[in-house]
């Protein structure tokens, strides 16, 4: 098995999953134990059959944006906090 420890990305970054693909999948092991794989672009697609998987119909972002807002402050509360903050960075 093609495996890459979480570490090892870590310490590497797009290298390692780059080197790795060169002998198929990548296999990202993480605490020992199979976290997740990684594909080339044509393998993605060969085996979704030429159609990228999109949840639900939407992408991503437009599922983060239909998301209600879950903060609890307004904008004049937070730049008085934000003001705070620099006043106190001032007088350090």
């Amino acid at each position: 098995m093609n495996s890459l420890t979480v570490a090892d990305l870590k310490r590497r970054g797009m290298a390692a999953i780059e080197e790795g693909l060169r002998y198929g999948p990548v296999h990202i092991v993480k605490r020992n134990r199979p976290a997740a794989v990684v594909l080339t672009e044509d393998e993605y697609q060969r085996l979704a059959g030429g159609h990228a998987y999109v949840p639900g119909g939407i992408s991503a972002v437009q599922w983060l944006l239909s998301q209600p807002a879950a903060g609890t402050k307004g904008k004049a509360a937070l730049d008085a906090e934000l003001g705070a903050e620099r006043e106190a960075w001032d007088e350090a």
